[in-house]
């Protein structure tokens, strides 16, 4: 269902260019759910953000690449061919409800606007107007999003259509956002950290709502997230960036049981335990865009770094089924 294709994102910035995408590859099937993990800073927003064409443009800049949407590329699309495609057949969750609706108009006026006009383009004043005397288009938008708020498990629906973002909770915020971006019964959800925001029990309740959307849907979703433990719990794959690389790919059961880069060994290690130990974490930090390490951008953190790793970047290799790793301790296993 989509595909990204070796895409290379740059930003022009005062120090030079940084480098921040650098050949990501990566793909979601019809019905799957996947997770794209890293650290904050790794360039997981960046991808969303390109695959749905909403990156500021400058200072972004695609230097090549393809995003292939059923067979379509969405970076060759007009503004006019995208926009009839977001919303309607690839819908997104932002990352922070609270500050994603807008805070000067009702929950009901976005909402049935939203799906009055989702799709189009470019909207005259005189399509408007014809509009605003249209009771039964009104009334049947007002009962679609009343419906879907009702399937968030939102107690009161009513009042929560006739409320300010700001009367809502954070919890309440993000099932209005995840109610609308279905609004369209899309085929792909894209969600960049559902729940990031919210308390530990909310971002439970949410998630879990969540699930059950895209399993009643059957939705092929993208998730993006730090979380881990959200990655494991809500998806089928996952792959492992860092700094702009995809360092790793494998069915999440796979990845837990046996973590193959010394990146991702470091990100499980660093999950709490309940039975309590020592966490482990990964000394050094997400480097500079701008200057970045020559050949594995991960070496100057990694605990078996050997001179090839500084000169050359390691090729993602197969070494299991569905598993791949980009590092040099596996090539030779990887050629087997």
């Amino acid at each position: 269902m989509l595909e990204v294709e070796d895409l290379r994102v740059y930003f022009d910035v005062f120090e030079g260019e940084a480098r921040v995408l650098d050949s990501v590859s990566l793909h979601v099937d019809e019905g799957e759910t996947v997770a794209l993990v890293g650290e904050t800073g790794c360039g997981k927003s960046v991808t969303i953000k390109t695959i749905l064409r909403i990156l500021p443009m400058p200072p972004g800049r695609i230097v090549s690449g393809h995003i292939m949407y059923k067979g379509r590329d969405l970076l060759a699309m007009s503004e006019e061919e995208l926009h009839a495609l977001r919303g309607r057949e690839i819908a997104f969750i932002p990352q922070e409800p609270m500050s994603s609706l807008n805070p000067v108009f009702t929950v009901e006026e976005q909402f049935t606007e939203l799906i009055r006009w989702q799709g189009r383009y470019r909207v005259s004043w005189l399509e408007r107007l014809a509009k605003s005397f249209d009771g039964a288009g009104k009334r049947a938008a007002w009962e679609r999003a009343l419906s879907l708020l009702e399937k968030m498990n939102i107690p009161d629906p009513v009042r929560v259509m006739r409320s300010y973002p700001v009367e809502l909770s954070g919890g309440m915020s993000q099932r209005v956002l995840i109610a609308m971006a279905l609004a369209g019964n899309p085929s792909l959800l894209i969600a960049d950290e559902p729940g990031t925001a919210l308390d530990v029990t909310t971002q439970e309740q949410i998630l879990q709502l969540l699930k059950q959307r895209v399993e009643t849907e059957k939705l092929a979703v993208l998730y993006i997230t730090h979380n881990l433990g959200v990655a494991r719990e809500m998806t089928r794959r996952i792959y492992v960036m860092y700094a702009g690389h995809i360092v790793e790919e494998a069915p999440t059961v796979e990845l837990f049981r046996e973590p193959r880069h010394p990146y991702t060994q470091g990100l499980i290690a660093s999950i709490p335990k309940l039975t309590g130990g020592e966490v482990m974490g990964i000394e050094g930090r997400i480097p500079d865009y701008v200057d970045p390490p020559s050949g594995c951008r991960f070496h100057p953190r990694c605990e078996h770094v050997m001179d090839v790793c500084r000169e050359i970047r390691p090729k993602l290799v197969p070494i299991g089924p569905g598993h791949r790793v980009a590092c040099h301790l596996y090539e030779a296993e990887g050629s087997n």
